[in-house]
């Protein structure tokens, strides 16, 4: 049978006063993880994916990928809505990133980077690992790259040319793991993920030893492009990020990342960071 014009109208306009059109499906929020979390924890990203869906009321899309670079970029280009970073990627694109929240751990929106060698290992600090094979996380992790190599810049050294050999783990599991099984000597690695790893997982971080600790530093902070900031579904994603705690899958959420919630925080929060960053300019 032919459908005519008038048919269709007819029929479309009967829809919409029965209320029966089916609604547009809502686009999910797009959300970006790097290697500061804790990488390749299904459970974790899951409980997490779970918590941020029932209390944005959209699906929550979650996006891993292996470097920092890449998930920068993708959020910079506008394939992501927000991410969780690190505080070296924020400021090396400050001018086109803001900070959406930064999360708390043990009363405070810091963390430090770990120099960690073999468990058996006599080295007691950077110096003793001197032509030596050393693991870094990500060419643009504070934690697992930048505060190494600016120790050694502040000593007027370079990393190629202080240790034997680097290699870059592209994880801060996988440099504890690294370090562990005797691939390398020593490691650079995030403080928080190290500690998270030897209550859950103290196979992983049992053969390593913690032999310097930087200052305290910015948390990795979740961030949205500036230019996005005003959008409904970033003051949204915020308001909920905010509020994480607050709800029984936040909580939970949280729990499993061993975290207390998140803040608010201005850039300020990483001029430790900044000030690092310049000491590496500094010396190239």
């Amino acid at each position: 049978m032919e459908i005519t014009r008038r048919d269709f109208l007819g029929a479309a306009a009967l829809a919409v006063t029965s209320g029966v059109l089916p609604a547009r499906a809502a686009r999910p929020f797009r959300l970006g993880l790097t290697p500061v979390f804790l990488d390749n924890d299904a459970a974790v990203i899951e409980r997490l994916q779970v918590a941020l869906t029932g209390a944005l009321g959209i699906p929550v899309q979650m996006e891993q990928r292996r470097t920092y670079k890449e998930v920068t970029e993708m959020l910079l280009e506008g394939a992501l809505d927000a991410a969780w970073l690190c505080g070296f990627p924020y400021l090396q694109n400050r001018d086109a990133l803001s900070l959406v929240a930064v999360p708390v751990w043990n009363g405070a929106p810091l963390y430090q980077s770990y120099l960690i060698v073999g468990a058996g290992d006599d080295a007691a600090s950077l110096d003793d690992l001197e032509g030596d094979v050393h693991a870094f996380s990500d060419p643009d992790s504070n934690s697992g790259f930048l505060v190494t190599v600016s120790d050694l810049a502040m000593k007027g050294l370079r990393a190629e040319e202080f240790f034997g050999r680097t290699i870059f783990t592209y994880g801060h599991r996988n440099v504890a793991r690294a370090v562990s099984s005797g691939l390398v000597r020593s490691g650079s690695i995030d403080g928080y993920v190290w500690e998270v790893l030897a209550k859950m997982e103290p196979a992983i971080t049992e053969n390593t030893r913690v032999i310097a600790r930087s200052e305290w530093l910015g948390f990795p902070p979740v961030c949205a492009r500036r230019d996005r900031m005003r959008d409904g579904d970033i003051i949204g994603f915020q308001d909920v990020v905010l509020n994480f705690g607050n709800t029984a899958e936040g909580r939970a959420a949280l729990d499993l990342l061993q975290l207390d919630g998140m803040a608010r925080a201005t850039p300020e929060l990483f001029d430790g960071i900044a000030r690092r960053m310049q000491i590496l300019n500094n010396l190239r």
